[in-house]
């Protein structure tokens, strides 16, 4: 149901898409698009105009309209995609701006989702930590992908009956591999099988080269951190459509965060014109294959 409420407004003949306002925006409500800045969603503006003093052009105002009203979860669940960094300037801009409601909803977003408050992290580093919390005060909830675990070494390969080699040699055959780096027109992807993995992936699992990456082309991303997940989208779509590769594999952590890898991955399946067969095989957090099946 849409409510009278202020909301940015952008001018499209004096905007020149210089693209100045949309950092100055941490609720990711502004996207450039055939070279204008654009509001994206009425939900994800709060109307308090961050982004107005950044236009060199005066191209954005406040208007008060009937929109839809201002969502902080979808804004927060938005931001976390972006990265750390996004969130924190997101949280300073709602104590700078006194919305109590608003900052109230973005904490308690944070800690059911077991993600550290980064305003709390900057200022323990500010006091110099000395004061080094419990892990029980660093992760408010039993959330796997950020709780501190132990692990006991596993039986060594005389222990286990395997035989041990004095060297594993590396299956790589590219550079670079990090996903915002990697060309999807570079030749190595041309007609390949190429893997996908979370960063944490490869150190988890004790043989990923000989069993994930031997033969294949790589992409590392990380669904939590990372920055871009348009861009992430953009790319593996294009592997698919221009690249043509032949298989995709995904490899991700048992831990829920890394479900934002695969969520990528089915979405450039959707909107890409090919159809390539994608194998999600998830690690344990103890460095065993827990599943694997076709999508």
């Amino acid at each position: 149901m849409k409510t009278k409420r202020k909301i940015i407004k952008i001018d499209e003949d004096k905007c020149d898409g210089c693209g100045l306002c949309i950092p100055n925006c941490p609720e990711g409500a502004l996207q450039i698009i055939d070279g204008k800045a654009r509001l994206i969603s009425d939900l994800l503006c709060d109307g308090l105009g961050a982004c107005l003093g950044e236009c060199p052009k005066g191209a954005i105002t406040i208007e008060e309209r009937a929109a839809v009203p201002y969502d902080e979860k979808k804004v927060m669940e938005n931001m976390v995609k972006m990265g750390g960094n996004t969130v924190k300037a997101h949280l300073k801009h709602l104590n700078d701006h006194g919305q109590s409601d608003f900052l109230k909803q973005a904490l308690d977003f944070l800690k059911k989702k077991c993600i550290p408050n980064p305003l709390e992290e900057e200022s323990r580093k500010a006091q110099g930590a000395s004061h080094k919390p419990e892990a029980a005060e660093r992760t408010p909830c039993g959330c796997p992908g950020a709780r501190e675990m132990t692990f006991g070494p596993k039986a060594s390969g005389a222990e286990s009956g395997l035989v041990e080699t004095a060297a594993v040699a590396s299956q790589l055959r590219q550079w670079p591999v990090q996903l915002h780096l990697v060309s999807p027109l570079a030749p190595y992807f041309n007609k390949a099988d190429v893997v996908l993995a979370a960063d944490c992936a490869a150190y988890a699992y004790g043989d990923f080269h000989n069993n994930f990456l031997k033969g294949k082309a790589l992409a590392i991303a990380c669904p939590k951190l990372d920055a871009g997940r348009e861009i992430y989208i953009e790319k593996i779509k294009s592997l698919i459509d221009d690249a043509q590769i032949n298989t995709l594999t995904v490899v991700t952590m048992e831990v829920p965060c890394c479900l934002g890898l695969v969520a990528m991955v089915r979405e450039a399946l959707g909107s890409a014109k090919r159809k390539v067969p994608v194998k999600h095989v998830v690690i344990s957090m103890q460095g065993d294959i827990k599943s694997s099946a076709w999508l």
